[in-house]
């Protein structure tokens, strides 16, 4: 009873700071964070210990595998070099420049040591970024290459982590069985990922259930970490390969029904998952201090201001020479050109950390040389970087003018592929015009069909969009029309619940189709 009551309390505290959050719009990670370190020194707030393996295990694939499944593959294929020199490449550089300094700070803290926590505080958060970014009118790619950095950089970090801490055990690591290492582990967690992917593509479409469907679809986020864990391999990389491959799969294996339910379904659990995981970073400070009554006040807040700050400074130094040095090859450059140096600093300065860092700083081991404060040090890092980059990062981007512009009509891209769609469906038609059973039918509707392809193709043409606009906020007009005269007909005749549910149902999915609509043509 004590843990549900544990739980529920935090679920309504995380709705009261993400009501702040939104009132004071400050990104809600930070709010949570700052709110779960108040709660910590409340008196007679019970301890809230975060496992560390429970935090990889529980939280992250299902949030991991959310964010791929949004991930549009042809622009993560187009920026795998960005993302790998960011999510490989900065990873390490980071974690190397946090050693040096860790070793200046401490001159008897082991090699060794120094470098696992620089793999612990070294990447950038998926849910951290996710939940600043989701607040931007950015463009896509700048969005495409900072979440897909932080869906991979999570493995090459915990792999340094692990060979760092083994080398703590038996004195020092081959930096080419390092090398060899990241690619097996790499691989093995695409393999498992992959196999996992094929066997969901398999089952979905024989569920014929909506639960079912929805249940699976995490389930299999997590059969592939645990399986991937399980071999020791990369967990994280399995996940993200089954989200990319059956995200891509989605339309061919759930139907309609179950896409929308998952959604909706996914975005709560998104939320809560989410949630949580920030207020229990906050929550943890208090038991992370009291284990550091050996070190002064000065050090704590001189090194770790000092982490914090070889934290945002190395990455701006690895992100300007990896993206301008690859495109002094001429095929690279005519490929993909150099983005205005604005871009450029926004993606230095979006390098908030979260609870991925927190959770491997406590699976340090404790015969580790000063592993109470590799641990504080590692909140101190989070902490700084949600608070510091977290909340300033809107303004940056405002300041150097990289959102898009303001949206003025439906782009003509979409437009075009809503004329191919209409021309489908007045194919289909045309193709029953002469047919016994549906001919008379389809020369009723043929009309209709036939002025919703002229509408598109007049649009796609760059056509004025008033038109457009009239017809979508009639139909709106009408569906709303429609569920009130529903409602009323229910107050005389009481129709069954599950009748009126469904009816209700199909009005709102209808409201909601076009309210999208009339919001994309501006």
């Amino acid at each position: 009873m004590l843990i549900l009551e544990i739980m529920l309390a935090l679920m309504a505290a995380c709705i009261a700071f993400a009501v702040l959050a939104q009132r004071s719009h400050i990104p809600y990670a930070v709010v949570l964070v700052l709110g779960g370190m108040v709660l910590a020194f409340i008196p007679g707030v019970p301890r809230v210990r975060l496992d560390p393996e429970l935090a990889l295990a529980f939280f992250l694939p299902p949030l991991l595998q959310a964010s791929a499944w949004r991930t549009d593959w042809h622009q993560f294929r187009f920026n795998i070099r960005a993302i790998l020199l960011l999510a490989v490449g900065c990873v390490v550089f980071t974690a190397l420049c946090v050693a040096v300094m860790m070793k200046l700070v401490l001159p008897e803290l082991p090699w060794a040591a120094a470098i696992a926590l620089g793999a612990v505080v070294a990447p950038p958060d998926a849910v951290a970024a996710a939940s600043v970014l989701a607040r931007l009118p950015i463009p896509r790619r700048l969005v495409t290459v900072l979440e897909g950095e932080s869906l991979v950089n999570d493995a090459s970090s915990l792999v340094l982590f692990r060979l760092a801490v083994g080398a703590l055990a038996v004195g020092s690591v081959s930096p080419w069985l390092a090398a060899l290492s990241f690619l097996g582990v790499a691989l093995g967690g695409l393999a498992i990922g992959w196999v996992v992917a094929r066997l969901a593509i398999l089952v979905l479409p024989r569920l014929s259930d909506t639960l079912l469907e929805v249940a699976v679809s995490f389930l299999m986020a997590y059969a592939a970490f645990l399986a991937a864990e399980a071999v020791h391999v990369s967990g994280v990389i399995a996940v993200v390969t089954v989200g990319i491959i059956v995200g891509r799969r989605q339309h061919e294996v759930l139907s309609a029904r179950t896409r929308v339910e998952a959604l909706a379904t996914w975005r709560f659990i998104e939320f809560v998952l989410t949630s949580l995981v920030f207020i229990l970073v906050g929550l943890q400070l208090n038991g992370i201090l009291e284990r550091l009554s050996a070190y002064s006040l000065p050090f704590l807040i001189g090194t770790a201001v000092a982490l914090s700050v070889t934290l945002i400074v190395s990455r701006i130094i690895w992100v300007f020479p990896a993206t301008y040095i690859p495109r002094l090859i001429p095929a690279i450059a005519r490929r993909d050109p150099p983005p205005p140096p604005s871009q450029v600093i926004v993606v230095a300065w979006a390098g908030m950390r979260g609870v991925v860092s927190l959770a491997v700083a406590l699976a340090l081991p404790l015969d580790v040389p000063d592993r109470d404060l590799l641990i504080f040090l590692a909140f101190c890092a989070i902490l700084a970087t949600l608070v510091v980059q977290g909340t300033t990062l809107e303004w940056v981007i405002r300041r150097l003018r990289v959102q898009n512009p303001p949206r003025r009509g439906m782009h003509k891209d979409e437009a075009a592929a809503r004329r191919v769609m209409a021309a489908a469906e007045l194919s289909s038609l045309e193709a029953q015009l002469e047919t016994e059973t549906y001919g008379g039918i389809a020369r009723d509707l043929i009309a209709e069909y036939r002025d919703r392809h002229r509408i598109w193709r007049t649009v796609s043409r760059g056509g004025p969009q008033a038109e457009l606009r009239a017809r979508l906020q009639l139909r709106l007009a009408a569906v709303r029309a429609a569920r009130a005269g529903l409602m009323d007909h229910h107050g005389t005749e009481n129709l069954p619940e599950e009748m009126l549910a469904a009816l209700v149902s199909e009005t709102d999915h209808e409201e909601l189709r076009l309210v999208q609509q009339l919001e994309q043509t501006g």
